[in-house]
């Protein structure tokens, strides 16, 4: 059995960018997980062990928010091979990384990049 898996709008600040500021004084971002897991033993007996802790997800997420990276890409592709060693479940992913109000000299909103394994 499949199940998806949503951590939606996690919220950090973080040191990423291209600019010298950026990396001092941080920006805010968001990130948006999806995770497809096969999960039917743990579903089966109600075993959180053979499962994907939301916890232990929403730790990684945020210790890998905490490492430098010029780009959001970087950022996406380190959160998801973390994870993917972390939980043999996982089978598909999805990962949206969107730096809000970024410095680009008008009003954006945010940009995001999602990256997908």
């Amino acid at each position: 059995m499949r199940v998806t898996i949503e951590l939606e709008q996690m919220e950090f600040r973080a040191p990423h960018g291209c600019y010298d500021l950026e990396k001092r004084v941080g920006n805010r971002y968001h990130v948006d997980l999806r995770l497809e897991v096969e999960v039917a033993d743990a579903a089966e007996r109600d075993d959180l062990l053979a499962s994907v802790n939301y916890l232990t997800v929403y730790e990684q997420v945020a210790e890998e928010m905490q490492v430098a990276s010029d780009i959001l890409e970087n950022v996406g592709w380190r959160i998801l091979e973390r994870l993917y060693r972390s939980f043999p479940q996982i089978v598909s992913s999805s990962v949206k990384v969107s730096k809000l109000a970024p410095p680009l000299g008008g009003k954006v909103g945010k940009v995001s990049v999602t990256v997908s394994k």
